[in-house]
């Protein structure tokens, strides 16, 4: 199994980055994942546990067609995936987090997102490539959480 973890601390209240990572997820994802070709939501209805989506990417060169299944939602925490065919789960997770140390005052004005990625299987013609498909993956989630931290921050107001 090939597993990446990036967080960040971005400079909002967690409700709003839920709302643009989460609730938005369908008409955002691309913006921070440029190797996005096609994304789009296969259910009715809001995004909830049990909604189905597919995407098409483009990952150096390699094109992939996967289907996956919102596993885990959960109000202002996290958002979990499951490629249909499970060869991989993505989480994003949050964490309101203090402005002061003793936690006083505001203490949901930053959040920590935590992307999590795990690819269960490597076909055996990849296996060779282990190590590279690792380091993709590990700077694939510091480029995509990086990447959300500057859209919410721009596209959503600092409280006064």
């Amino acid at each position: 199994m090939i597993s990446a973890c990036a967080d960040i601390l971005i400079e909002r209240p967690a409700e709003p980055v839920f709302s643009f990572v989460v609730l938005d997820f369908f008409k955002n994802y691309q913006r921070w994942s440029p190797e996005v070709e096609c994304l789009e939501l296969l259910s009715p209805g809001p995004v909830c546990v049990g909604s189905t989506g597919r995407q098409v990417r483009v990952d150096q060169g390699r094109r992939t067609d996967t289907t996956f299944k919102i596993v885990t939602l959960e109000p202002l925490q996290c958002l979990e995936f499951l490629e249909l065919g499970e060869r991989y789960r993505i989480r994003y997770a949050l964490e309101p987090m203090p402005l002061e140390p003793d936690g006083a005052e505001a203490a949901s004005m930053h959040t920590r997102l935590i992307l999590s990625l795990d690819l269960k299987r490597l076909s055996l013609i990849m296996r060779p490539f282990e190590t590279l498909i690792r380091t993709a993956a590990q700077e694939g989630a510091e480029r995509m959480v990086e990447s959300i931290k500057g859209l919410v921050e721009l596209e959503v107001p600092a409280r006064v």
